[in-house]
């Protein structure tokens, strides 16, 4: 079994940055992929940011050069940098690790408001 567990959320003013975490423990036979997803109630989650145990990244085209994906493989723990966020980047960001099965944290409130 596999325990994510974010970290980073909180409240931002618009314009501002967070960086989130998130780090897996447990049985973990490699990590092909890590990723964060976010969701607000009501809609279906959608994916923000993907990256490869190569490093291959993706984004979500919400993104638009604003966040940027990490992870470090040796400590099974991912990151994501928000810069210039939005209001509309308020939403619960969820993890999610293929290890290799999926697994997924319980998630990180973010909140952009003046």
């Amino acid at each position: 079994q596999v325990q994510l567990v974010e970290s980073g959320g909180g409240l931002v003013q618009p314009g501002g940055s967070l960086r989130l975490s998130c780090a897996a423990s447990g049985s973990i036979f490699g990590i092909n992929l890590m990723a964060w997803y976010r969701q607000v109630p009501g809609k279906e989650r959608e994916l923000v940011a993907a990256i490869t145990h190569g490093g291959a990244t993706n984004y979500g085209g919400f993104v638009k050069g604003r966040f940027t994906i990490s992870g470090d493989n040796a400590k099974n723990t991912v990151y994501l940098q928000m810069n210039s966020l939005k209001p509309e980047d308020t939403a619960r960001y969820y993890c999610n690790m293929w290890t290799p099965m999926s697994s997924w944290g319980r998630g990180t409130q973010v909140t952009v408001s003046s």
